[in-house]
């Protein structure tokens, strides 16, 4: 490859002085002419017969103009992976904060109020909150038609099991649990609801996956996805979160018998009970190895809670059974996977996708397999970490692979070997590896890949269409040096526009750590394609072939005679009038070579690429109090070539401080079916005072599927964080974690055991 002059070099973010001077406008601060404010009225319960709804007295109140029920949507049940949701709850509520009615008025204030004036008749029932709860025969049933309260079952089994075992030398069995926890991004979940004259509705919202989402809300309004328009402004991240949720049809029903505009944005309370948080898990894992440290068979089942409703639980339970069979050269595998409906908030998506669950787990027992045979862990995983070239057993072609890098310069910069040896009370240092993929080919059977548009006007502005979804993960920069390398030009050239579902490709989103290689190649094609028309007038007005044009920083020129060049804005002028007006529009598409896996044996390959890492934790401990400080940790994370270091590395220190908090600190707590820490004062998120200084570690191994040789890094950032601090607890303590988080006050009972000491620390 030749030299590159944008990609693969460090650039702030292309709008941060924007959000820097506060000029941003997120959803929270859009408005139109004559707009209401929207608010929800939640169950107060989290399983309750609704026998009666009186909205009367709050469509009386002064400044209320419309107040709706599930008596005001057309009653169909949908959801984007499983039927099981209504824009109101029906007959029952099924959570605490279940959306039983709305309302819409001038203010918020005024739509506050009229909250308080809506009368509900309630029958409380008998709730489940816990999954293996659920799952008893004498569980009382979220939904009716679902025995056992199973959503969905997951099966996948390669080789011969239960042989691996019986040919081990050492086997390593227990159960760990994955706690649920919020996602906690800046700017809680919302929409813009407008109808026009036509009937047609367009939202203004902060999602992952536009033209997804169109389609789901689509099907619940009764209507067809051409009249739904979907406007992506920024907003204040995601992680996952925000994909379908009844907010945005709330809002759309409210304008729909209001007539007017409405604003509806959750308060942080509603977010915490309405919103989407992780799939909580109870992951049974045996896992064999040989003498000399490798690895037999594997066995896992998953018991994930789906909450009152499918979002895309199932998916995720899915991902927690098999995605970790690729990071190492497993050969027999066997994995069931549960997904279970409990009367609490609904679950989905949540930075690492049922993978972190899951890596938790593994990489804990790796540790304990190592102890078992006195072998160092950062050998054990040098022995089985799958390389370049290699197909897992189920069917993914590892094109590059970085992992084995990553482990032996993570240990170097972590100085492993040193440390490991030095063994000192409560201070202790772990490592766990991780796995993931560039897209995800089973999550959209439809199609794969990504696409890309291209204009440039008279005027030389470049303007890039896309249709995935920058939550603030940097993606509009990335697309910007792809199309600016591509072109020629500098980066300030390049404007990204945000998605809006009538102008961009029809793009699958934001998912599976695909943003960067899916749309970053549509972009690239699309610029391509540009080129080549500003190419064909460059040769013409320079009388040279066009294959022999090229273009640097700006400037065209004849391959080997860089002296006689022609400004960029100059072709793209003299381009616009040779089309009487027409702008150069290059579009372009990107298929990947992946393989949609057989339904049965789940074999196939799903992404074009896969990322690796390995991530080191130091810890601290107070053997009073049980308080664990992490206090050093390093990150070494292959993401093929790094379009902008700078950038990348910003993901992984936010990967790691948000496992962090997993960690120790984040909980979501229930109490009678109900959430009792739902805002950020009882909800505990990391403070600066709590990160230690993170160091990344870019090992770039030149992805041939990657647009100038990249992968994704969002989510592997996060997934070995986990299990990393946990390993360094166990080194530091001997205490084995199997349940997040971790507490002082759990530690400090099981550090009390150790020593013999009373356990009751009240």
């Amino acid at each position: 490859m030749s030299k590159l002059d944008v990609v693969g070099k460090s650039f702030p973010q292309i709008d941060a002085l924007e959000k820097a001077m506060g000029k941003t406008k997120f959803v929270t601060d859009l408005a139109l002419p004559q707009m209401l404010h929207g608010r929800v009225l939640r169950s107060p319960y989290p399983h309750a017969k609704i026998k009666n709804i009186d909205t009367s007295k709050a469509a009386r109140l002064a400044g209320v103009k419309a107040v709706v029920t599930y008596a005001d949507t057309p009653g169909i049940k949908y959801g984007p992976r499983t039927d099981d949701w209504t824009i109101f709850a029906d007959d029952k509520a099924r959570f605490y904060g279940d959306e039983v009615a709305a309302v819409a008025a001038v203010d918020e204030d005024t739509a506050e109020g009229a909250l308080d004036l809506i009368e509900v008749e309630y029958e409380e029932l008998p709730f489940v909150a816990d999954p293996l709860e659920a799952m008893q025969a004498d569980a009382p049933l979220v939904h009716d038609d679902k025995p056992g309260n199973i959503a969905a079952e997951f099966k996948v089994e390669a080789g011969d099991v239960d042989q691996a075992f019986k040919d081990s030398h050492v086997i390593y069995e227990d159960r760990y649990y994955t706690n649920q926890v919020y996602q906690a991004y800046m700017e809680p979940m919302g929409a813009l609801a407008e109808i026009d004259k036509s009937g047609r509705l367009t939202l203004w919202t902060g999602t992952q996956i536009p033209n997804m989402m169109r389609m789901t809300y689509a099907t619940a309004l009764g209507v067809s996805a051409d009249n739904i328009r979907v406007i992506v402004p920024d907003y204040g991240g995601a992680f996952g979160a925000k994909m379908e949720n009844n907010v945005h049809l709330v809002a759309a029903i409210l304008a729909r018998k209001s007539g007017r505009p409405v604003r509806l944005i959750n308060t942080r309370h509603d977010d915490f009970i309405a919103g989407n948080p992780r799939v909580p898990m109870y992951i049974d894992i045996k896992l064999g190895a040989t003498k000399d440290g490798i690895l037999t068979g594997k066995e896992v089942q998953v018991v994930g809670g789906a909450g009152a409703r499918v979002v895309y639980s199932q998916v995720i339970v899915a991902t927690a059974c098999y995605r970790v069979d690729s990071l190492y050269r497993f050969k027999h595998v066997r994995s069931k996977g549960f997904t279970v409906y409990t009367n609490t908030v609904p679950t989905a998506c949540f930075r690492g996708f049922g993978n972190s669950q899951m890596t938790f787990v593994l990489e804990s027992a790796l540790d304990m397999i190592a102890e078992q045979l006195n072998i160092d862990p950062v050998d054990l995983r040098l022995k089985n970490g799958i390389g370049p070239n290699e197909t897992s057993v189920h069917g993914w072609k590892i094109n590059s692979s970085g992992l084995k890098e990553c482990v032996v310069k993570a240990a170097e910069k972590a100085e492993w070997k040193t440390k490991r040896g030095q063994k000192k009370p409560f201070k202790g240092i772990g490592l766990s590896c991780c796995n993931h993929v560039s897209g995800n080919r089973p999550f959209a059977r439809e199609f794969d890949g990504g696409a890309g548009i291209v204009r440039i006007g008279r005027d030389g502005r470049i303007t890039v269409y896309h249709g995935e979804s920058d939550m603030g993960q940097g993606q509009k920069t990335t697309f910007a040096q792809i199309a600016a390398e591509r072109l020629g030009v500098p980066l300030e050239m390049i404007y990204v526009a945000d998605v809006d579902t009538d102008i961009s490709p029809f793009g699958l989103g934001s998912f599976a750590t695909r943003g960067t290689l899916m749309g970053g190649n549509g972009v690239l094609a699309a610029a391509k394609d540009a080129f080549k028309q500003l190419a064909e007038t460059a040769a013409g007005m320079l009388e040279a072939s066009a294959e022999d044009v090229r273009c640097r920083k700006g400037s065209f020129f004849i391959s080997g005679s860089p002296e006689k060049s022609l400004p960029f804005k100059e072709v793209a002028a003299q381009a616009t009038y040779d089309r009487h007006g027409a702008p150069v529009v290059g579009t372009g598409f990107y298929t990947p070579p992946t393989v949609l896996p057989d339904l049965e044996t789940k074999y196939g390959n799903i992404s074009p690429a896969y990322p690796f890492a390995c991530q080191i934790a130091e810890v601290e401990i107070d053997p009073d109090t049980g308080q664990v400080t992490v206090t050093n940790f390093v990150g070494a994370h292959d993401v093929g070539r790094a379009i902008n270091p700078l950038a990348t590395e910003g993901q992984v220190r936010g990967g790691v401080t948000q496992g962090l908090g997993w960690t120790l600190m984040e909980n979501m707590a229930y109490a009678d079916g109900k959430l009792i820490n739902p805002d950020f004062v009882d909800y505990i998120v990391p403070s600066a005072l709590d990160v230690p200084e993170i160091k990344p570690i870019l090992v770039e191994p030149i992805e041939p599927n990657g647009p100038y040789g990249a992968k994704g890094i969002g989510e592997p950032a996060l997934n070995p964080t986990m299990s990393a601090i946990t390993n360094a607890i166990y080194n530091a303590t001997g205490i084995r974690i199997k349940e997040l988080p971790v507490s002082p006050e759990k530690l400090l009972e099981e550090i009390n055991k150790k020593r013999g000491q009373p356990t009751d620390n009240k």
